[in-house]
């Protein structure tokens, strides 16, 4: 059987640029969508991230920390490196199934995300293999499956923190919450959220009834939510790269994460929690050791002996000790207030997607705009309307004016007034409060959907029912509350105590219907009606909410007059003539 052979980059040399000339090495079914150039790299074939990726270092889930290099196995019929070769490029980390395995609760993690997904969002189709490439690149799947039984990881996966020294420079957001750093941010947990991202994008995954990012079911399934976003379709390879590289913006992590995917996808297994086999080398060129698995740092200790910590090395005696360098301040630093940059009036009927969208532009306290900086737009209020995408909370970059827009607002059902609240990541500005209106579904024009007169003669039943349908500025209005009356008179709008009527489930005389509302296709078709004794001309009327009328008329026409059979008459008899005189 042919070996799958792992090929582990020596010290010093995973970087990412030799990652990425590795994964040219797969075979192209291994990363669909990705090409290799003429220089032997691998590029997307359409790997364009979306703004909110590309603005800054803070712009993606882990604030592009650093993350195993490490590449699947390739199976090939080719023979193992010599051992000159593997002098060079290193010796295999594992054999396929090895690799292939994954821990049972990770696993589970995985599965239980994408159902919920499958569920909440299924036109955004996530595959559980992409959470799965993501957590390999990551954590080595929660350091090999170091989890308890409630998927909460035994000791905090911690990245380096991103105080701009050869990593994104990103203040505290979280007062050391989740990182335990009130200086500088680090990613955290199996999937590595910043604690910036993890504020909006963290899930309750496991029903606990708290969002822990230290545990792979509440961490998946943020992972999930978050790379469904913005309504992206998964399935397409476009929307796939785009979601990817919103996690870490990198073309060599995008490639990374395409090649596991596509090596989970051809199969993988469940092992023990704990034993899964995990990745060596990381993107900063560090490495780790089978005794300290994650690629990142741990919560400090003062016990060296401590499984999973570490102390900071003493200096080097005879070495002066440099001073680092001041950070330099970023745009966040600078921004002083919020301002409103021309959002017009909010308002949108149940259902409708908003037509205008919110625009929010940072500035310094001399009014100057500023760029690349995070805005957090967060629905607020008793509402179901949500941003496009299924989300109550989008963050947005600035663009080089200072603006920052948002998703367009999708109206739920409930009507009435909430609040799209705007703030700065990562720094405490005054927040900026936008109000919008939701209204119910209205018509402003019906139509009978045919013109058959409605006649019927008195105390039968026309054989007709009303249909009509409603418009709103031309559009179908579908689901608009409707009422139907037979009224006294074109001017006078009381109902009327004769004439044509409809049945209640009973069988009783109705002459006004309520809770009436247009289907899909914004039609409405009324039970049918019947006549009293009262022959004449009558009126119904139908209304909807936002003001729409339609007065439809009903003629009556009296009953035949029942008449006496003609009686026959009895014939007279037949003359007889007259003999003549003898």
């Amino acid at each position: 059987m042919a070996a799958y052979i792992g090929r582990r980059l020596r010290k010093g040399a995973a970087t990412t640029a030799v990652a990425a000339l590795a994964v040219a090495a797969l075979s192209a079914s291994q990363a669909p969508g990705v090409v290799v150039d003429d220089q032997g790299r691998q590029t997307a074939s359409d790997s364009q991230p979306t703004p909110d990726a590309t603005a800054d270092d803070s712009a993606s889930a882990t604030g592009n920390s650093p993350y195993y290099t490490d590449l699947p196995p390739l199976n090939s019929p080719n023979p193992s490196p010599s051992p000159s070769q593997s002098s060079t490029i290193g010796t295999p980390v594992s054999r396929g199934e090895a690799e292939a395995g994954i821990p049972a609760t990770v696993l589970d993690a995985y599965k239980k995300a994408e159902a919920a997904l499958g569920t909440a969002k299924p036109q955004c189709n996530l595959p559980w293999q992409l959470l799965a490439a993501i957590g390999k690149v990551e954590s080595g799947q929660a350091r090999g499956g170091q989890v308890d039984a409630n998927g909460t990881t035994t000791s905090p996966i911690l990245g380096p923190q991103l105080d701009g020294n050869g990593f994104a420079l990103i203040r505290d957001t979280d007062n050391g919450e989740y990182d335990g750093n009130s200086s500088y941010d680090s990613a955290v947990g199996p999937m590595q959220f910043i604690p910036s991202t993890w504020a909006w994008a963290g899930r309750d995954g496991n029903a606990d009834g708290k969002a822990d990012p230290n545990n792979i079911y509440d961490a998946a399934l943020a992972a999930g939510h978050y790379l469904c976003r913005y309504g992206w379709d998964l399935s397409t390879q476009a929307d796939l790269n785009r979601a990817i590289l919103s996690y870490n913006n990198s073309t060599d992590y995008l490639n990374l994460v395409l090649s596991w995917l596509e090596y989970y996808r051809k199969g993988t297994h469940e092992v023990p929690d704990g034993t899964g086999t995990v990745p060596v080398n990381r993107s900063d060129g560090n490495t780790g050791t089978s005794s300290t698995p994650s690629p990142n740092t741990t919560t400090p200790s003062a016990d060296p002996s401590t499984p999973g910590t570490s102390t900071p090395a003493p200096p080097k005696p005879g070495k002066p000790t440099v001073p680092s360098p001041t950070p330099v301040p970023t745009p966040t630093d600078t921004v002083h207030h919020l301002e409103d940059a021309g959002t017009a009036k909010l308002t949108a009927m149940a259902g409708d997607t908003f037509t205008k969208k919110i625009s929010t532009r940072a500035e310094t306290s001399a009014g100057k705009a500023v760029g690349k900086v995070r805005i957090r737009f967060t629905i607020v209020g008793e509402t179901d309307t949500t941003f496009t995408g299924g989300e109550s909370v989008a963050t947005v970059v600035t663009n080089s004016v200072g603006v920052a827009v948002a998703p367009a607002l999708k109206a739920g059902e409930k009507t009435g007034d909430f609040t799209v609240r705007a703030v700065v990541v990562g720094r405490t500005v005054g927040a900026l409060d936008y109000a919008a209106t939701v209204t119910a579904r209205a018509a402003d024009t019906l139509a009978r959907t045919s013109d058959t007169a409605l006649t019927c003669v008195a105390g039968g039943e026309f054989a007709d029912q009303v249909e009509v349908k409603a418009t709103y500025d031309g559009s179908v209005a579908d689901g608009v509350a409707a009422t139907a009356t037979l009224i006294t008179s074109a001017t006078d709008a009381t109902v009327n105590d004769k004439g044509p009527y409809f049945k209640d489930a009973d069988g009783n005389t109705v002459r006004t219907l309520t809770g009436l509302e247009t289907d899909a296709n914004g039609l409405l078709k009324l039970p049918k009606l019947y006549a009293d004794d009262t022959a004449g001309t009558f009126l119904l009327r139908i209304t909807t909410t936002g003001g729409a009328t339609l007065t439809v008329e009903l003629t009556v026409t009296a009953a035949p007059t029942p008449t006496e059979s003609a009686t026959p008459t009895e014939s007279a008899s037949p003359s007889v003539s007259a003999s003549p005189s003898a």
